[in-house]
């Protein structure tokens, strides 16, 4: 039985993703991709098992290319998925402008531009945000049953050293590991 895809539950169609189809070429399906994620530094989806060495560089396949692929209405719909992409989509060295480029080519402004609205409320001071947004065309919000809550994009605590306080971080990639791809 095959799975829905995110188009699917967006209520779209699915188009051919040349994007996916460069993914499936590197051998990549919606698990590896995941997997790539982690590699590339999505600590906070991980169990800390020691991960084989990724096989596909920065240059075979970018953050940019990972975070739309996991965010790809063709893709399968998994909402896990769906935060990876969030993370990854805010990776060192990503620009807005080539996300929005590759964000139109590839159908997922609604993903796209609901993740950056979130990220904005989070980050509100984070410009990368906002000119994301200002680079995306207009669309509707998704239905809140499609979408991961907004508090699933980010990481919080009720303690620290300080004591009882709530400090909200934005889950991206580690520095440490991003950087090998």
């Amino acid at each position: 039985m095959q799975r829905s895809t995110l188009a699917a539950r967006l209520g779209t169609t699915t188009h051919l993703s040349p994007l996916l189809h460069k993914a499936r070429t590197l051998g990549l399906d919606a698990a590896g991709l995941e997997q790539l994620a982690r590699q590339r530094g999505c600590d906070y989806y991980h169990d800390g098992s020691p991960l084989p060495t990724s096989r596909i560089s920065l240059e075979q396949f970018s953050n940019v290319e990972l975070a739309l692929a996991l965010l790809n209405p063709a893709l399968r719909y998994h909402p896990h998925t769906l935060r990876l992409g969030a993370a990854m989509l805010s990776a060192e060295n990503n620009t807005p402008d080539e996300i929005a480029y590759l964000t139109q080519l590839e159908r997922c402004e609604v993903m796209v531009s609901y993740i950056a609205k979130c990220g904005r409320k989070f980050e509100p001071e984070n410009t990368f945000w906002i000119s994301l947004l200002e680079r995306l065309p207009p669309v509707p919000m998704p239905e809140s049953s499609v979408v991961p809550h907004p508090t699933r994009f980010v990481a919080m605590t009720g303690i620290t050293r300080r004591g009882v306080e709530i400090v909200v971080e934005w889950i991206r990639p580690s520095a440490h590991r991003a950087d090998y791809g």
